[in-house]
């Protein structure tokens, strides 16, 4: 990324398009689907790039990339490059509804309804002890590089736990195959639309309500948030200078609108069948001409 730049920040009138893409599969699928109509049907390079949530941001900004498609709410970045600095425009809404939590899997909550309620988690903590846990229970997370709170909120809320990374979104997805694959009890920080709810129902521990205050705190000093994580509208951004510039390829950016069930669609070709991302996109878009033909300018 250091020296890769958009053509966008020096030309207009490109055919090429730069794309951020995040790690985890919804938003490889978002970006493997956009990716497959701009260049079949608008006639578009696209070139992709895997950045970190919050320096995609920074890329975007500076125009080495031309678009983000999935953001789960980095209010900080939007107020500073959107509001102050104006080197990004909103892209529009994604069309998908995204919430982060704690999850359980359906056979341990139909066992232990009360599981369900946060104030009797340390009551389950011995069930959920791993090797890697130590003595206590464990809260399995995925990257290290995902905006989390739980740290915070096992700290805050005197939990008996402890927050065990897995590397990245696959690892995480495997573990969880395992436990259930043996029935067994586990606790991860999970988010909303992912395929894998269609293999492994989980349901979610309920953690003490969401508030803006609490939100503001937690924008002020991450230590303190002690609160569930909000349901975001997930949204897309574009680089100004790009918006302004790139033709069919920022306004079909703008139009690109789709469901959860699309994207967990597209998500669970490329994670489970082990297809690549154009093939999933492929298939998508051959079963689906009705919702991506009005996405074309």
């Amino acid at each position: 990324m250091t020296k890769q730049a958009s053509p966008y920040a020096d030309a207009a009138g490109t055919k090429t398009v730069t794309l951020s893409v995040q790690s985890w599969v919804g938003a490889r699928a978002n970006a493997a689907v956009a990716k497959y109509l701009l260049e079949h049907e608008l006639d578009y390079r696209v070139d992709t790039v895997q950045v970190d949530e919050v320096p995609a941001w920074d890329a975007l900004s500076q125009g080495r990339v031309d678009a983000i498609l999935e953001d789960w709410g980095h209010p900080d970045q939007e107020k500073r490059y959107v509001e102050d600095k104006k080197t990004i425009a909103p892209g529009g809404d994604l069309g998908v509804t995204g919430h982060i939590g704690w999850f359980v899997p359906k056979y341990f909550a139909d066992a232990h309804p009360d599981v369900l309620d946060w104030k009797n988690l340390n009551k389950y903590a011995s069930q959920l002890r791993t090797a890697e846990s130590g003595g206590k229970g464990q809260l399995l997370d995925g990257s290290p590089s995902y905006v989390t709170h739980d740290k915070a909120l096992v700290n805050n809320l005197g939990l008996d736990y402890k927050v065990v990374f897995a590397g990245s979104e696959a690892a995480q997805i495997t573990q969880i195959q395992q436990f259930a694959k043996k029935k067994q009890p586990f606790l991860t920080y999970w988010y909303e639309p992912q395929w894998l709810f269609n293999e492994v129902p989980m349901v979610e521990v309920k953690l003490p309500p969401y508030t803006d205050a609490c939100a503001e705190k937690g924008a002020a000093d991450p230590s303190t948030v002690n609160c569930a994580y909000p349901t975001s509208t997930l949204k897309k951004f574009l680089n100004a200078d790009f918006t302004r510039k790139g033709g069919k390829a920022a306004r079909f950016l703008k139009n690109f609108h789709w469901s959860k069930d699309d994207q967990n669609e597209v998500a669970q070709m490329i994670a489970e069948e082990k297809l690549s991302a154009e093939e999933a996109a492929e298939r998508w878009v051959e079963r689906h001409p009705d919702v991506w033909k009005r996405w074309l300018p």
